[in-house]
């Protein structure tokens, strides 16, 4: 038996002793007069009335012996020091004995200034509310083992304070973006996660089956867009969705098959009164690259520069593969807007109406001034609106999926009848949430993190 299993061993032996004595060692009620960063915020008033406290929280840190033992506690607020002694406490022996490392508490004492001049709570009562089983780790091992980090995440936030703040952070990202639409006077929907047919992007889906139509074919979204678009067509002007996408594809620092993305939709705008909404939204991060600082630069004259070429020197696959070679070479020294893709990159957007085989379109990527690897951050373009040329489109990518390409869209007649009935003029965009936040948390001297790091559980192949 290992050294953990001995461990494990005493603490379920614990327990029962505890049930055996008539201690319930997982209570349903419990009770609070202060959070710990209110005690040690108002300390001054409590200190000098010697008020008593009860708080709440997980136990770190346990030491002292005989009459007198110290033990940290901690909750989402803040930690403390607690001094449990024998000649103040109630039930000392018992309260001491059933308590443990890792183990949830409920305090009940008066602040109380240590010989050192720390400040502490001088418990005249513990209570175990919730007894841990598995024993915490001494140190967290996550820099030796990122991946156990992942697969453990619950760990890692309790052993990590600087893994917490950063989903805190990213907490905060997102209800920022969701005050600043409302403010814009965009209404936040919801469309299926669950669709008959997947569309919207170039990936691989995932398949599942609905039981109850007889075991049809059902996908996990790759993208909300085409449900978006039917509101449009609805009557909605200003909407936006932030939620779940999926797509089977590979992982690697920019990508998860599940990741969180914004897409937002905009009646009788083109795609440059998009991009400066896209500026206006950003200007408002200290954290992010100001608008004024991006470079900006056509795709044409980005390809021509970087390869000497024009971009319909390419083929259509050496083209894609060029381009993301730019990006992973991060030959983007400065976070820059590239504007006007071409239609085979960008097939939902709308055509320029030069006969270039251009689309009225962009993309903010992230320069090496703030990130590796040139992730993409923004798409946006103006929309197709005209049934007829999306008809062709949609006919020709299920001819592509038919012919092999499992991350072609498919034909999809209930959105093309919809097309139909009338669509106005718009401009949409999509946001990947994971990667601006992965930029949002790092700091002044760091580049992003890979988006594991701020996806509170990642996808992780098993370890077998």
């Amino acid at each position: 038996m290992s050294q953990e299993e001995d461990i494990e061993k005493v603490l379920q032996d614990k327990v029962k002793d505890m049930i055996n004595k008539g201690i319930d060692p997982y209570p349903s009620k419990v009770k609070s007069t202060h959070t710990l960063e209110e005690v040690l915020s108002g300390w001054a008033t409590l200190f000098k009335k010697k008020s008593q406290v009860t708080v709440l929280g997980r136990v770190f840190a346990v030491r002292g012996q005989g009459g007198v033992s110290f033990f940290d506690l901690k909750d989402e607020s803040g930690r403390i020091q607690i001094v449990f002694r024998k000649d103040n406490a109630s039930d000392y022996e018992n309260s001491r004995d059933n308590l443990g490392l890792g183990d949830f508490a409920e305090v009940a004492g008066v602040p109380y200034i240590t010989k050192r001049g720390e400040k502490s709570i001088d418990a005249k009562s513990v209570r175990v509310i919730a007894k841990s089983l598995k024993p915490l780790p001494s140190e967290w091992y996550g820099l030796k083992d990122t991946e156990e980090r992942f697969r453990k995440r619950y760990l890692d936030l309790l052993l990590n304070e600087e893994v917490k703040k950063n989903f805190v952070r990213r907490s905060e990202v997102v209800r920022e973006i969701r005050e600043f639409l409302a403010k814009e006077g965009f209404m936040e929907v919801e469309t299926p996660v669950l669709q008959p047919l997947p569309g919207g992007a170039k990936a691989k889906p995932f398949v599942t089956e609905y039981n109850a139509l007889g075991k049809e074919n059902f996908y996990l979204r790759v993208a909300p867009e085409l449900y978006l678009k039917r509101l449009l067509v609805g009557g909605f002007e200003k909407i936006y969705e932030l939620g779940k996408v999926f797509r089977n594809e590979g992982m690697d620092r920019d990508h998860n098959p599940e990741f969180t993305m914004l897409e937002l939709y905009r009646a009788y705008w083109d795609y440059e009164e998009l991009i400066k909404f896209v500026k206006k939204m950003f200007s408002r991060w200290k954290w992010f690259p100001n608008p004024k600082d991006w470079d900006e630069v056509t795709f044409a004259e980005l390809i021509k520069k970087q390869t000497k070429k024009n971009w319909y020197d390419f083929s259509p696959q050496e083209l894609d593969r060029v381009y993301k070679q730019l990006r992973s070479d991060n030959k983007f020294l400065k976070t820059t807007l590239v504007r006007e893709y071409p239609e085979k990159i960008m097939s939902l957007a709308k055509p320029k109406k030069d006969g270039s085989d251009l689309t009225e379109s962009f993309q903010l990527i992230a320069g090496a001034d703030i990130a590796q690897g040139g992730p993409e951050i923004v798409k946006g373009f103006s929309e197709l609106n005209d049934p007829v040329f999306q008809r062709k489109q949609m006919v020709r990518q299920e001819q592509e999926f038919r012919a092999g390409d499992k991350e072609s869209s498919r034909l999809d007649e209930d959105f093309l009848e919809s097309l139909e009935c009338g669509m106005p003029p718009a401009a949409g965009m999509g946001i990947g949430i994971d990667r601006l936040a992965a930029l949002a948390i790092r700091k002044p001297e760091e580049k992003s993190h890979a988006v594991k790091e701020i996806i509170l559980f990642p996808m992780m192949k098993s370890k077998e």
